[in-house]
């Protein structure tokens, strides 16, 4: 048991560095939009470069940011139910859903987007739009990065599901 709740609070530890890096990001793509629609509208100007990185730092905050999402419990969830629960309850949710869903779903999108982000490296892809920004491959590589996160942090919460149905939880 000493290695699980080692295990929670590295990846929990990692994770909210991680998360608290990416936080910036959001402020950084305000900005964009801002300066985007300022010269759009104001100076008649439009930029392909501006607009992709719009969504490019929403992506990376997207991907990148799931994993501190799910560490704080703050993903979307149907809470009618859940939110009535007992912790002992909700730890048998948090444990099944994990080994049956996520879990799962992080490894095929890890396995099926490797080729994918590998071919992009290999022919140093690039935005197809003139104008558009270059090395799109690392924003691919984000995919992967982003759900290998999720992965450790989603097997965090069901080692702290264990912990707690063996009567010896741990604190957030």
């Amino acid at each position: 048991m000493k290695g699980l709740r080692y295990y929670i609070r590295f990846i929990d530890s990692l994770n909210e560095r991680i998360g608290h890096i990416v936080s910036w990001l959001t402020t950084v793509l305000v900005i964009v939009v801002c300066y985007d629609v300022f010269t759009r509208y104001l100076l008649r100007k439009t930029s392909i470069a501006v607009q992709e990185l719009e969504w490019h730092l929403f992506a990376v905050v997207f991907l990148i940011g799931s994993a501190y999402t799910l560490r704080h419990d703050r993903h979307v969830r149907v809470d009618v139910l859940y939110g009535r629960l007992n912790e002992r309850q909700r730890a048998w949710i948090n444990l099944i859903g994990g080994v049956i869903f996520l879990i799962p779903f992080c490894l095929l999108v890890i396995y099926t987007s490797s080729d994918f982000v590998i071919n992009s490296f290999l022919i140093r892809e690039t935005s197809p739009d003139p104008g558009g920004l270059p090395a799109r491959y690392i924003l691919k590589a984000c995919i992967p990065a982003g759900f290998i996160l999720l992965l450790l942090q989603g097997l965090s919460m069901i080692f702290r599901s264990v912990l707690i149905l063996k009567g010896e939880g741990i604190e957030r």
